[in-house]
């Protein structure tokens, strides 16, 4: 089951609105397949798994970090394929929160005469699917902010573009491969002209799309994120029009008015619902402390993700936030995930 939520892992963020689901087949105690949900969600893990197989899969046992689907949709329910191919022991983490599978598969199953076992490390499968969850419970999308601060808690160098290393930034940029969609501010933008893509060799073709909230469209034209709107999905958030419109059509950026609030900033809650009806659940906020303290303080997210830079800015660091992060990681459990950025430091924390 270890195993399945490893390959589970592959596809997260990247397979639409079905869960990103993990799958490992043995027969004789030996390992004889694996699979993973495809990209964009089909085909689903199980059937992956069956089809990368060789020979009979009689009297084998799956391993699936989720419960196998028993719905007719797109494609047939996953627990015919398992009957079909004589598996006779099925075992499965946690439940399938969505209404057309939940707890139906066991029955389906055993009526079939095969051995079902659930709760394999379902505590940790309950928190890699805390995203999946949300989605089939809430009209929000799941929200992980991510920070790069000095180790002097500054989140500007004055005299270089970064704060962290190389090894930080191609994990932030893996964490990019990980959403399906990143949403910026217009200030963010036009103070770092970032691109917001995935530049992991291989994985640039899984970019995320880029929301921007520019409620007046001050964004340059010539920036980054425009130049190849073309290529990779951008949406911008605006609230008043002006003679840029045409312009950001013709370079295929789409555009959506939206609501204030009564700061006379783009509303954030009816955002983020817009974010989820566009078909999105795994948003990555790429933001500075603005807009960050903006959606902290309207409790707008799940996941707090923190690139502390192994050197002091000092007279060079510009910004300290200090004082935003204690107050973000209060009364919370923070710890260091076991990653090395030779030197760096990537420090989480849930917030819900």
């Amino acid at each position: 089951m270890s195993l399945a939520l490893m390959h589970a892992q592959k596809n997260l963020g990247n397979t639409k609105d079905n869960p990103s689901v993990g799958c490992v087949i043995t027969k004789k105690n030996n390992l004889i397949s694996v699979g993973n949900t495809s990209f964009n969600g089909r085909p689903h893990a199980e059937d992956n798994a069956i089809k990368f197989s060789t020979g009979s899969l009689r009297n084998s046992e799956i391993y699936i970090s989720l419960e196998p689907c028993s719905h007719y949709g797109k494609t047939p329910p996953c627990v015919n394929l398992i009957t079909k191919n004589k598996i006779n022991k099925v075992f499965f983490s946690i439940k399938d929160p969505d209404s057309r599978s939940y707890n139906k598969s066991i029955k389906l199953l055993k009526n079939k005469g095969i051995y079902v076992n659930y709760g394999l490390l379902n505590k940790k499968a309950n928190i890699f699917y805390r995203s999946y969850l949300k989605a089939k419970k809430s009209k929000m999308p799941f929200v992980t902010y991510k920070l790069a601060v000095s180790k002097d808690y500054y989140i500007v160098n004055k005299k270089d573009k970064y704060i962290t290393n190389q090894y930080s930034r191609g994990r932030a940029h893996l964490m990019r491969h990980n959403h399906d969609c990143i949403i910026t501010s217009s200030k963010s933008i036009i103070t770092d002209n970032s691109k917001l893509t995935c530049r992991v060799h291989g994985l640039e073709h899984r970019s995320p799309t880029r929301i921007i909230f520019d409620k007046k469209l001050r964004i340059p034209i010539s920036s980054n994120v425009y130049k190849d709107a073309n290529k990779f999905n951008t949406i911008v958030f605006y609230n008043k029009a002006n003679n840029k419109i045409k312009i950001l059509k013709k370079l295929k950026v789409k555009l959506i008015k939206m609501p204030i609030d009564y700061k006379k900033n783009i509303d954030l809650e009816k955002a983020l619902i817009k974010v989820k009806n566009l078909g999105y659940s795994r948003v990555l906020l790429e933001c500075g402390v603005d807009m960050g303290e903006s959606f902290f303080n309207n409790n707008l997210i799940d996941d707090f993700k923190l690139f502390v830079s192994k050197k002091n800015l000092g007279k060079n660091g510009k910004n300290n936030v200090s004082k935003f992060v204690k107050n973000i990681t209060k009364r919370r459990k923070i710890y260091k995930e076991k990653v090395n950025l030779l030197g760096d430091e990537l420090f989480s924390c849930r917030l819900k």
